[in-house]
């Protein structure tokens, strides 16, 4: 199991997420970044935004998940 932030999955707190594989992780991010859309959370609408921006070109967005990925490989295991 690994622990990523909110943060640095390019959202806008410290929330912890843990999962086994990135795609969970992903996943897990997703569902918060939804939770805080529907509540209308300043901070994550303006992080949505600029993820909405990376989004435009697909080259640029494929590279930041595989840096994503990258990071979450590299953290230890918290078991």
């Amino acid at each position: 199991m690994k622990t990523m932030t909110c943060k640095q999955l390019g959202g806008a707190c410290n929330q912890e997420f843990h999962a086994e594989t990135f795609e969970e992780m992903a996943e897990l991010s997703k569902k918060h970044g939804m939770e805080m859309f529907q509540k209308g959370d300043k901070d994550h609408l303006e992080a949505m935004n600029k993820m909405q921006g990376l989004m435009q070109n697909p080259e640029k967005m494929q590279t930041w998940f595989n840096e994503k990925r990258k990071e979450f490989t590299s953290l230890p295991n918290n078991d």
